[in-house]
């Protein structure tokens, strides 16, 4: 374990999920590695490919020397030319270069991770071409987030779910449900006084109200609103898959129970992805 005990729930969640794509990746054949996922553009190699080189970035290798195709439509700026290099690198991989390769990684970050000594609070460089610094818990978190989300991408693919409740699927929540507020409130364009309750069940069940006060910020809280402008009942995978821009909400429409003002239920559903 860490010397600091605030960092080792992240670590806990990281290492559940990462250790969950190493098991599911060492069953495919050959040809799965090539299945879509819900991530535009990407195979399940590809979200591997992804993982692992977010994970060499965090251990501080130098990225790798290499120039894009012009031809890959899901990549559309800066940011998602920074995230493909990892990606596209690896696309002539095999299978057993790529477990070969996840397996290493694995091994060599959690070395890392069981020797973190730092504090929670030190400053430390996202790795995903931003150029900003979160603190080392902030970011432990982030990563165990990422990781639980790509291992549910691959799940999908490969027709194996599970895990929706594991501890990658409790820092999830919390991190989808930070978000929430902003959501309704400035993303939406929710007015000031209104009330939308979100009634999630499944693995994962939670009931929370966000409130949008006077000045148009919005608020989260676990209490029951009687009245709300809008309730949104849906399972906790789809919250997911909603919050993570995995699926338009259309696609899931059977899936979403809503009550009361529908325009504004529309508006936070078109608007609900929280992640790049």
């Amino acid at each position: 374990m860490t010397v600091h005990p605030s960092l080792q729930p992240a670590i806990d969640a990281w290492t559940h999920s990462i250790d969950a794509i190493n098991e599911l990746v060492n069953l495919l054949a050959a040809s799965d590695w090539n299945r879509a996922t819900e991530c535009p553009g990407w195979s399940v190699r590809d979200v591997v490919s992804h993982v692992i080189g977010v994970e060499c970035e965090m251990m501080g290798e130098p990225r790798p020397i290499h120039t894009l195709p012009r031809d890959l439509r899901h990549v559309t700026d800066e940011f998602s030319r920074y995230i493909e290099v990892q990606v596209d690198v690896r696309r002539c991989h095999t299978a057993l270069e790529m477990t070969s390769e996840l397996d290493y990684t694995i091994i060599r970050r959690s070395r890392q991770l069981r020797n973190e000594h730092r504090s929670p609070q030190t400053p430390v460089r996202w790795p995903l071409g931003s150029g900003v610094e979160r603190t080392l818990e902030r970011t432990l978190q982030l990563r165990a987030f990422d990781v639980w989300t790509h291992e549910q991408d691959l799940r999908r693919a490969l027709g194996m779910p599970g895990n929706l409740d594991s501890p990658g699927a409790v820092v999830a929540q919390e991190h989808l449900l930070e978000a929430l507020p902003g959501v309704v409130a400035q993303n939406a364009g929710a007015r000031p006084g209104s009330t939308v309750a979100f009634d999630v069940h499944g693995p994962l069940e939670f009931l929370r109200t966000v409130r949008v006060g006077p000045q148009g910020r919005g608020t989260i809280d676990s209490s029951v609103s009687l009245g709300p402008t809008v309730t949104l009942s849906l399972d906790w995978e789809t919250y997911a898959r909603l919050a993570c821009g995995r699926v338009r909400p259309e696609a899931v429409a059977d899936r979403i129970e809503v009550e009361g003002d529908q325009e504004l239920a529309g508006a936070i559903l078109r608007r609900f992805a929280v992640t790049p």
